[in-house]
C-alpha cells in the first residue's frame, strides 16, 4: 500500500525515537512518505493532497488536532485515515480501539493494513468543519481557548491544566446568567443552552484512563447526539461530572439536562453576542449561528482488525 504518514512534531507523545519506530514499521511492508506540520491547518492540505495523488492510506501520528484535520482532508475520498496516538488524550484512536501506547498501535495498525481491515464512516460538521468526535459550544470551548494559551503546559501537564482552565473559566470567565444560545431542530426550538456537546461518538473524552461518557447514544454508524445544560452552576456540573465518570447514567435523568439523539441538523443561533465552539478539542473562535449536520459515508478509517465496528465505547 502508498502511505502517506503525517507527524506532527510538537505533539505532546511524539519523540524522535517514536518516530523512528513507527516509519521503521510501516516502511518494510509498504510505500512510505513522510511529512511534518509546520502550522495550523497544514495537515488538510498534506491530507487532501494525498487523496488527489492515490495514496491508499494517510496515518496521523499525533493528537486529535492534527487528526481533525487530517479527516477534514480526506472526507469525500476513498483515501483512508489511520490514527496512532500521538498526543496528551488521543481521544479518537481510543475510541476506536487503538491502543494508547504508540509501540502497541504500530504493531496493531501494521496488522489491520495487512489485513485491509476498514470501514466507512459517518461524520459530524459545523459550519462546514468536519468532527470526528464531537463539537462543543459555550463552556468547554471557552476552557479550550484558555488551555490553548497555555500549550507549553499542555504538552507535559494536560489534565491538570485542563482541570484548571475549567476552574478558572467557571468562577472567572464565562456568563452564567444569561443562555449563550437557542438550539433548533429542523427549525423547532429545543431550548436554550450554557453548553451543548454534540457527540458524533462516545467518550466525550478521557480523564487519564477513565471515560467521560455524556450520552450512550452515540456512535459512528448513527447520527448525531445532542447534550444540552440549561443551567451551569456547582449543582449541576458536579453532578454530571461524576456521572460521565460512571459512564453517563444519570445525565439522561438530570432536569437541567436536554438530550437528543439519532439527529441529522440542528442550529444554534446566539442570544445577542457570539459564543465560543470548538472540534474535537480544536477552538475556532466565535459564531453568531452554527449550523451542524450529520455526513454519512465520509470517510474510510483503518480500524483493529478484531473490530466489528467502530461504535460508541461508553
Amino acid at each position: 500500500m502508498r502511505l502517506l504518514l503525517i507527524v506532527n512534531p510538537t505533539a505532546s507523545s511524539m519523540t524522535p525515537r517514536r518516530r523512528v519506530l513507527v516509519q521503521h514499521a510501516l516502511g518494510e511492508e509498504h510505500r512510505l512518505e513522510v511529512a511534518e506540520t509546520t502550522r495550523r491547518g497544514h495537515a488538510t492540505r498534506l491530507a487532501r493532497n494525498a487523496a488527489r495523488e492515490g495514496f491508499d492510506a494517510v496515518v496521523v501520528a499525533a493528537g486529535d488536532g492534527t487528526l481533525n484535520e487530517a479527516a477534514n482532508g480526506l472526507a469525500g475520498t476513498g483515501t483512508a485515515l489511520a490514527p496512532l496516538p500521538g498526543g496528551s488524550t488521543n481521544v479518537f484512536a481510543r475510541t476506536i480501539g487503538v491502543p494508547n501506547s504508540m509501540r502497541a498501535a504500530t504493531s496493531q495498525l501494521v496488522a489491520s493494513l495487512a489485513a485491509r481491515s476498514l470501514q466507512r464512516v459517518g461524520l459530524g460538521s459545523g459550519n462546514g468543519r468536519r468532527f470526528l468526535f464531537h463539537l462543543g459550544a459555550g463552556f468547554d470551548a471557552e476552557v479550550i481557548e484558555q488551555v490553548e494559551r497555555h500549550a507549553w503546559l499542555k504538552r507535559s501537564l494536560a489534565h491538570p491544566t485542563f482541570a484548571v482552565a475549567a476552574l478558572t473559566t467557571f468562577y472567572r470567565g464565562f456568563d452564567r446568567t444569561h443562555p449563550a444560545y437557542r438550539v433548533e431542530i429542523d427549525g423547532v426550538p429545543l431550548g436554550d443552552g450554557y453548553f451543548a456537546i454534540i457527540s458524533n461518538t462516545s467518550p466525550y473524552a478521557f480523564f487519564g484512563v477513565r471515560p467521560l461518557t455524556v450520552t450512550r447514544a452515540a456512535g459512528l454508524d448513527r447520527g448525531l447526539a445532542i447534550t444540552m445544560f440549561q443551567r451551569l452552576d456547582p449543582g449541576v456540573l458536579l453532578p454530571a461530572a461524576l456521572s460521565a465518570m460512571l459512564r453517563g447514567r444519570r445525565l439522561q435523568r438530570h432536569p437541567d439536562i436536554i438530550q437528543g439523539a439519532d439527529l441529522d441538523t440542528l442550529d444554534l443561533i446566539a442570544h445577542g453576542s457570539p459564543f465560543p465552539w470548538q472540534v474535537d478539542g480544536d477552538y475556532l473562535g466565535e459564531v453568531e449561528r452554527l449550523e451542524v449536520r450529520y455526513e454519512p459515508d465520509s470517510l474510510t478509517l483503518v480500524v483493529p482488525g478484531d473490530a466489528t465496528r467502530p461504535a460508541a465505547t461508553g
